[in-house]
């Protein structure tokens, strides 16, 4: 009985274990990544995102919105690797960028980003996002926009795109959403809001699964081109490799098959051809009778 007890003991805490690692991994490698479904303030969020100034390229179709700032490693990656599979399903990528504020005394943005950011959020204008992204950042210099640090107005929609960035970060937490860049929004099918803190790359799967877009773009099966096609016969048949042999009778032919020449041509029982290289003369035709006559005397 007491073996019995403490192979019971043994065997619960082997399944305890598996349980827990089985959700470990779970969890690790899969759910942890998932999108979450806004059930709290999702009028409020929906709000803000309506009221800040996104750039986009247009196209008018579903909106999913990336909230970023210039540096952010994983935003660069997602623009490069992801929104041209987005828009290829139809979505409208729309990106609020803002400028961080310093911690703890010590700058996060430079003065050529903040000008850059209150440009943004004041023309929305797409050619701009464009270049300055295609720049590195070090070698951005804002050439042409006013400076927003001594400027009191462009100062304020700076620091209005970071209150816009907390506020939103802050009814997000309360829905659940760890807060990372780019910061994603988007509805899937049935109109339900969704947020995504999407840095690391294993979460991007799921929004393209939302929206419709796919792993990859460009079609594998696509159809040969006319030069690739396989040849055809006259009639429309496929090419084969070998002569058509429907024309000989049977083995079973009381003729038999007839031999085939070097063409394929039906020879009846000509004989094989000589092989010669060099074609021989002609032979000389035969006397004429008359000619053959014996015309000696006796």
């Amino acid at each position: 009985m007491r073996r019995f007890f403490m192979g019971s003991v043994v065997a619960a805490v082997i399944g305890l274990l598996l349980a827990g690692g089985g959700y470990w991994a779970y969890w690790n490698f899969y759910s942890r990544f998932q999108p979450v479904t806004i059930s709290r303030n999702a009028g409020e969020v929906q709000r803000l995102l309506n009221e800040a100034s996104w750039v986009s390229d247009g196209g008018g179709g579903q909106p999913l919105y990336i909230v970023t700032y210039r540096d952010s490693a994983a935003s660069h990656r997602y623009l490069r690797d992801e929104v041209a599979k987005l828009k290829a399903a139809g979505v409208e990528t729309r990106f609020i960028v803002f400028a961080r504020a310093d911690a703890e005394g010590t700058p996060r943005s430079t003065a050529a980003e903040r000008a850059t950011v209150a440009e943004l959020w004041l023309s929305r204008d797409w050619p701009l996002y464009q270049r300055w992204m295609a720049t590195p950042a070090n070698s951005w210099t804002a050439a042409g926009l006013p400076q927003a640090d001594n400027d009191l107005a462009r100062t304020a929609v700076v620091e209005a795109g970071r209150r816009f960035d907390d506020q939103l970060g802050r009814l997000l937490r309360d829905s659940g959403v760890r807060i990372s860049y780019p910061l994603i929004l988007w509805r899937d099918r049935d109109g339900f809001l969704k947020a995504c803190g999407c840095a690391d790359s294993r979460a991007w799967a799921f929004i393209r699964d939302d929206v419709g877009a796919p792993d990859r773009l460009g079609d594998p099966d696509q159809a040969l081109s006319p030069s690739e096609e396989e040849p055809s016969a006259p009639d429309g048949t496929a090419a084969m490799p070998y002569p058509d042999l429907s024309a000989i009778p049977p083995i079973d032919s009381p003729s038999g098959p007839a031999p085939l020449g070097p063409q394929g041509q039906d020879q009846g029982d000509a004989r094989p051809a000589a092989s010669s290289a060099r074609p021989q003369p002609p032979r000389r035709a035969a006397p004429a009778a008359s000619q053959q006559e014996d015309t000696t005397f006796y």
